[in-house]
């Protein structure tokens, strides 16, 4: 059992050190761990976990339609191996997706605000649905374990015709809508890879991926606890592919002649290079291995060709999703907290499908547990050796400390400076052409964009402030030599200019501004308890000593009548919106040639950012200018 304990050893090690990347992830945001930006939105999480890891999990629906529709009893072994790894590789797959989404606290969204207008919608529903339905198959499994929950398992067996219909129609209908989402970018998409009937060619290769991943699942499994492989079952499942693969390989080729794309193929550039390899891989290869039927029953040409299989549509699927829209323009390369994070998420599904298997009925003859087995107690001296004890908690002890260390590992690792202000860069300076401008990079995406911070001095010192929200004319006070502080609003102590970021330390969530550990740290204001809070007195925000009484310039929102005093701060990219746009507003308005002065593309050369599109509301929180819309795009700030 040497195989199974030092498996699950390197997947502890693997789920550990992921987890801390995965926790650095929710706490600083996505700037910390990914290499994304607004040119290369979906990269390697949608791609792998998401897409891929959708069609990986065919092997449910695939399975459960040849036994139950089809009437092949030869198949029961394969079902419930398959309906678990299905249901595990549902689980992954929304994981994968919580990572990715920028808000994933907000994806019940899908369930209230309905868009049946879009793919996604649909994909949404389908993959909860069948992920529902999945369990609901499952379920009797580890119900038969124990004559107390008989009545419950007894009530879902007589349902389960129904979900198997049920889970296939789900299927069909969110892996070919995967498809669907890539129909709305024929310019974006290479070539190759476009097609009108994407749709339909993700829902045959999600079917000779299901397949393959059933095979390669029992091969795998029966290798790992030394069973005899179930090499005729995978012999079939193997002659089954070939047909699927070679309508798969028939399909798409006749889409790429009839749309007189053939010739891309030969191109030579790395794209068609990419192409052959993955048509090789995928399709062609193991087509000509399991053609022979006396090759497909070998176990060795098995292993090779399931592998090759789920290799090569996995890579299809990472191409479709993000690596067939790199150009001259667009670059991408999934950083190593990517990939972490990615293979993290497979181990710990990997990790549920060994515990699974080990205690319950999921073979006919279930595998031995190698924490359970006999053993004889240690005759070695107490003093001179470590024992850890009997195997189960010996096991227990050395995959906790596994997951700890890795855990421990993955949080030295992370970069430091990402951590401190969530990947935000600080702004420069260029001087080569005697001009001040500097170059914001919030987002560190590469797009800057550009503030001449000169003219912006001198336009300061000659204007009228806006100071109240009043009409346009009205209530405007000049900067005069304080002009420095219309922007630089706080310093540190100790500081002559302070980065936003310092302040504004999230990119897209409210920061806390007051920071009480900075205040009575000794490398922070150094200051005691009884500086702010009277002593004798329950020490709380309300009876401590305001604010003002050290920072006496610096004005703190409050809500309400005699309210606290709010201590959190805008994001980042929120302030520096409101810092620059509250004063386009006005001047656009007032100035008859700077009319567009307030839109997005003003600042932003390089688009409008996706979220600010004509007809939405753009809610900045700007407490001077209550209803200002923003000339001819329709944008509200509140």
């Amino acid at each position: 059992m040497n195989r199974v304990q030092n498996t699950k050893l390197v997947l502890w090690l693997m789920t550990g050190f992921a987890a801390a990347i995965a926790l650095n992830r929710y706490v600083f945001g996505l700037g910390v761990t990914t290499n994304l930006n607004d040119k290369t939105p979906w990269g390697f999480w949608i791609g792998f976990d998401v897409m891929a890891g959708v069609a990986l999990a065919a092997g449910g629906f695939v399975t459960t339609a040849i036994f139950y529709i089809m009437k092949r009893e030869e198949f029961h072994p394969l079902v419930r191996p398959a309906v678990l790894t299905a249901f595990l590789g549902y689980l992954a797959v929304v994981a994968g997706l919580l990572v990715d989404l920028g808000l994933p606290w907000n994806i019940w969204h899908m369930i209230i605000y309905w868009n049946p207008h879009s793919p996604l919608f649909e994909v949404g529903w389908c993959v909860m649905l069948y992920t529902t339905v999945l369990l609901l198959e499952f379920s009797p499994v580890p119900l038969e374990e124990s004559s107390r929950y008989a009545r419950v398992r007894n009530f879902l067996m007589r349902f389960r015709f129904p979900l198997v219909l049920l889970g296939i129609m789900l299927s069909t209908l969110h892996q070919s809508s995967l498809g669907t989402l890539f129909l709305i970018m024929p310019y974006r998409l290479f070539p190759l890879w476009y097609s009108h009937i994407l749709p339909i060619q993700f829902f045959i290769s999600a079917v000779a991926l299901g397949l393959m991943m059933v095979a390669f699942e029992s091969l795998i499994s029966h290798w790992l606890y030394r069973r005899e492989p179930e090499t005729p079952l995978v012999g079939k499942l193997c002659g089954a592919a070939v047909w699927v693969l070679a309508v798969y390989f028939i399909v798409k080729m006749t889409d790429i002649v009839a749309a007189g794309k053939f010739g891309l193929i030969f191109n030579g550039n790395w794209q068609s290079d990419l192409f052959i390899v993955e048509i090789l891989v995928s399709t062609l290869i193991p087509m000509a291995l399991f053609a022979v039927p006396k090759l497909r029953r070998n176990s060795k040409v098995q292993w090779v060709g399931s592998s090759m299989v789920v290799i090569g549509m996995v890579l299809n699927r990472i191409d479709v999703g993000g690596l067939a829209m790199l150009d001259s323009t667009a670059s991408y390369t999934p950083s190593w907290m990517e990939i972490a994070i990615s293979l993290g998420i497979v181990s710990a599904a990997a990790l549920a499908f060994l515990f699974v298997t080990e205690r319950f009925h999921i073979w006919e003859i279930r595998p031995e547990d190698p924490q359970s087995l006999p053993h004889t107690p240690p005759s070695f001296d107490y003093s001179s050796r470590t024992w850890l004890g009997v195997p189960r908690i010996a096991s227990l002890t050395k995959h906790t400390l596994a997951f700890v260390l890795s855990f421990a590992v993955g949080m030295a690792f992370m970069p430091g400076r990402k951590l401190h202000a969530e990947g935000i860069d600080s702004v420069t300076v260029s001087r080569a052409t005697g001009i001040d401008t500097l170059c914001i990079d919030g987002n560190r995406d590469d797009q800057f964009v550009e503030f001449p911070h000169q003219a912006h001095i001198s336009w300061i010192r000659t204007h009228k402030i806006p100071t109240s929200p009043a009409d346009d004319t009205s209530g405007f006070a000049l900067a005069g030599k304080d002009s420095c502080s219309v922007c630089h609003h706080l310093n540190l102590p100790g500081e002559r200019l302070s980065e936003c970021w310092e302040c504004h330390a999230s990119m897209y969530a409210q920061a806390d501004f007051f920071r009480h550990d900075w205040h009575a740290s000794p490398a922070g204001a150094k200051l005691k308890c009884d500086d702010c809070h009277t002593a004798g007195v329950t020490r709380t925000a309300q009876s401590a000593k305001k604010c003002t009484a050290c920072h006496p310039f610096y004005k703190f929102t409050t809500i309400g009548v005699g309210a606290t005093p709010a201590y959190h701060i805008l994001s980042y990219t929120d302030a520096m919106h409101k810092m620059c746009v509250s004063c386009h507003v006005v001047e656009a308005k007032v100035v008859k040639d700077k009319q567009d002065l307030a839109l997005c593309t003003t600042c932003h050369r390089v688009g409008t950012p996706p979220n600010l599109r004509a007809g939405m509301k753009w809610d900045i929180s700007v407490p001077h200018f209550d209803n200002v819309v923003l000339p001819d795009v329709g944008l509200s700030v509140k």
